[in-house]
């Protein structure tokens, strides 16, 4: 059989037990991602809050020596990565379109920052990660959330795209994660 897209467990994850992504009913768009670590996503206004006190020089309010050293530095902007331990492979003219589930900001003040997220089907069995899918999330609620393993923490939605007349697309390869396709994450025509 000829497989034309879905998800697959990467190497380094297979014994943690990952099971593959389905739709919750027989007309859902999405496959729900779950989280293939434990891991503490971190409230936007804590780490506001200690970066401003520490900022105005109040250190004996903040009992955690590690959010006074991590509020300091530019991670209080930065979203965290849950990985899921899957890749996807598609279509060349498809795309897997990662989005927010509903109970994620409506319960759970859990967001994707950049609204949605792109894996483009040249990202799957990538060198570098073998094409890991990771759900970039921020916080917004007032404390840290903890999302445990195996938590449903993103949607999935395999879709199609259309390209314009006389598109003139590089021919270039993608070898890098998140923002890899800038110029220094892809082979010029396969070589390095």
């Amino acid at each position: 059989m000829h497989k034309k897209r879905g998800f697959e467990i990467i190497s380094s994850y297979q014994d943690h037990d990952i099971e593959l992504p389905k739709r919750q009913t027989r007309l859902s768009a999405g496959y729900d991602l779950a989280a293939a670590e434990t891991v503490v996503l971190p409230s936007y206004w804590e780490k506001l809050l200690v970066y401003f006190l520490k900022k105005i020089g109040v250190k004996a309010l903040i009992s955690d020596e590690k959010a006074l050293e991590d509020a300091y530095d530019d991670q209080i902007w930065h979203a965290t990565l849950v990985p899921t331990g899957l890749k996807a492979y598609m279509q060349e003219d498809e795309y897997l379109k990662i989005v927010n589930r509903s109970s994620g900001s409506y319960r759970h003040f859990t967001s994707l920052p950049n609204g949605i997220g792109i894996i483009d089907a040249d990202y799957y069995g990538n060198p570098n990660n073998e094409g890991h899918i990771y759900v970039q999330l921020i916080n917004y609620g007032i404390k840290s959330r903890t999302i445990k393993k195996g938590e449903r923490i993103a949607q999935a939605i395999f879709t199609k795209y259309l390209l314009m007349d006389n598109d003139q697309a590089s021919q270039d390869i993608r070898v890098g994660g998140f923002g890899s396709s800038d110029q220094e994450n892809v082979q010029e025509n396969g070589v390095e």
